[in-house]
């Protein structure tokens, strides 16, 4: 009797802990890493990250959404009935890609992502940018004087009486932003005549479009922004450096007015009216571009890809932090759209996606062009 309860109470619990598994083969991918048997082979190393699990999965995951907006023309979709005749034309529908929208973080312009950003707007990849006013003052600045690798526990005391500013683990001497005024000012004072003599408005987007202008510098993003019509737009353009440098011009010439409502209705416009192009979101850190883009993608019921990468948690309720399933909540993506979050510090993730989408592209077309 001893033996049939103990056999029992075993096999109930044996049932329990090992419960019947459904089975998964054929519906999902098996967890797989890189064998360096191999040798080194980095192409096939990010494709392993697919494999992976965790972040890792997450980066490959984003590799392939990335891939998907570039891969994405309007002659995979079905002809709508109520469509234009140019619409109708198969050449026309080849040639009509998805609209990409390029969001960043200054701190990424600080560092070395700053030269990504500049090949995909120089090689026109991207078709708007959105950023912080650090996003445009580093960018010009670094045009003027370099910024230096530092480290995070260096003393703020110490670096403050060296006239030293660290940004992370990156050093920007108070120099580079006493030349970066020497340079601006006068910029800014032309822009004020022109904008009493000849009746010019000036708006955000338009004020970086001519920044890029002016620096006529082949290592600036904003340059190659101008040259190639790529709309820049910052709207908390105050708030940083080029900020102080408006304040001071304030001063000493005073009346240069920069409108920010038209800008609203230019990044609005930029996702109204992509149609029939898909749109799709690639945003590296978090705050005011994030959202900028977000919002503008709202107009249109939503973008179609998103691939967000922050090191940002949701849990406080922040737009940084938030997964692509809250943009959803607000018809800032649509329900149907290819997203992903990695949770990864964009300066690793970033560049391993862009040498997996982008690049490879450039690399194809390049190898092609050479062979003709």
């Amino acid at each position: 009797m001893s033996n049939f309860g103990e056999d029992h109470l075993f096999s109930s619990v044996h049932t329990t802990v090992f419960k019947e598994s459904e089975n998964l083969e054929g519906k999902c991918t098996k967890i797989e890493g890189y064998d360096f048997n191999q040798g080194v082979n980095y192409p096939q190393l990010l494709k392993s990250m697919a494999t992976t699990g965790f972040q890792a999965s997450n980066l490959g995951d984003a590799i392939d959404v990335v891939n998907q907006m570039l891969d994405w023309r309007l002659a995979d979709e079905i002809i709508a009935e109520d469509c234009s005749e140019e619409e109708r034309d198969l050449a026309y529908r080849g040639s009509v890609r998805c609209k990409i929208f390029l969001g960043f973080t200054s701190n990424l312009i600080s560092s070395g992502v700053r030269d990504i950003i500049r090949y995909l707007v120089q090689h026109h990849m991207v078709d708007v940018v959105v950023t912080t006013t650090g996003g445009i003052e580093e960018d010009l600045i670094k045009c003027l004087a370099p910024t230096y690798k530092g480290a995070f526990d260096l003393p703020g005391v110490q670096l403050r009486s060296k006239g030293l500013n660290r940004i992370g683990n990156l050093l920007v001497p108070n120099d580079n932003y006493c030349k970066f005024e020497d340079w601006i000012l006068p910029i800014f004072d032309q822009m004020l005549k022109e904008q009493v003599e000849e009746s010019v408005s000036w708006t955000p987007s338009k004020l970086i479009a001519r920044l890029g202008k002016e620096i006529n510098n082949e290592s600036s993003y904003l340059y190659w922004a101008y040259k190639n019509k790529i709309p820049v737009f910052c709207p908390g353009l105050t708030d940083g450096s080029l900020g102080d440098m408006l304040y001071f011009h304030s001063f000493r010439s005073p009346g240069l007015i920069v409108d920010i409502v038209q800008d609203i209705g230019a990044m609005n416009g930029e996702a109204v009216h992509a149609s029939p192009r898909k749109t799709g979101m690639i945003i590296l850190g978090g705050g005011l571009p994030k959202h900028h883009i977000c919002n503008a993608n709202m107009m249109r019921n939503g973008a179609d890809y998103a691939v967000f990468i922050n090191t940002a948690q949701e849990f406080d309720g922040s737009d940084s932090g938030a997964r692509p399933d809250e943009a959803i909540s607000w018809g800032k993506l649509r329900g149907s759209a290819k997203t992903v979050k990695v949770h990864c510090d964009a300066t690793i993730a970033f560049p391993l996606v862009v040498a997996e989408t982008f690049a490879t592209r450039t690399i194809s077309l390049t190898s092609s062009k050479g062979n003709l």
